[in-house]
């Protein structure tokens, strides 16, 4: 998988790059006036590698605005960023669930999953975030491979099984293959991705 600036994405951004385009995306989409300052802020402290002072300012403009999901959403991204998985994951997972009808944070909380190695819940989120959005490209991207990585872990158990398995030795070395000549080699999604346009609280 790749990892780019669309909710999670593997594309061969790299994360910082991906995380900093998530806030251009972000800004461009929803931000006007004072609202616009706030983001950009956030944005700019972001892009500066200062990730606690940008954390600091979102949850400051949180608390007064605690149902803004656009700076909840950039408050994951930053959170994946400091490399705090477990808290990232709740903030996706909380947004999912006061707004799901927005296929993003779905895709973004896959991609949290999928760099656990939890593909069966990666691919959960994904197949909603399709449902919501059947167009959403970076989540059908997502999810072919998350199923490379599911079937990667069936062929090895096979292997395992019956040492004997001729057949299953060459589909798991051509999975294996597969992710090798990847860009971004083995690694899995490392954070978040765009988001395409605007999110608005009901």
């Amino acid at each position: 998988m790749k990892h780019a600036v669309t909710l999670f994405r593997f594309s061969s951004l790299s994360s910082r790059a991906a995380l900093r385009a998530i806030g251009v995306v972000l800004l461009a989409a929803v931000c006007t006036g004072a609202m616009a300052d706030d983001y950009a802020d956030v944005n700019q402290l972001l892009r500066q590698g200062k990730a606690p002072e940008a954390l600091a300012k979102a949850d400051a403009y949180i608390a007064g605005k605690p149902r803004d999901p656009q700076m909840r959403f950039l408050r994951g991204v930053i959170l994946t960023e400091q490399g705090k998985t477990a808290e990232a994951t709740a903030t996706f997972t909380q947004i999912t669930q006061d707004f799901p009808e927005l296929p993003e944070p779905f895709n973004n909380l896959a991609a949290l999953y999928a760099q656990q190695s939890q593909f069966d819940k990666a691919r959960d989120a994904l197949e909603t975030a399709i449902r919501l959005n059947p167009n959403y490209a970076t989540a059908h991207e997502n999810l072919g491979d998350v199923y490379a990585r599911l079937a990667a872990q069936s062929y090895g158990r096979a292997q395992q099984l019956a040492s004997t398995n001729a057949s299953a030795a060459p589909k798991l070395a051509l999975i294996r293959q597969i992710f090798l000549n990847a860009p971004t080699a083995a690694a899995l999604p490392a954070a978040p991705v765009e988001a395409r346009k605007p999110v608005r609280a009901k």
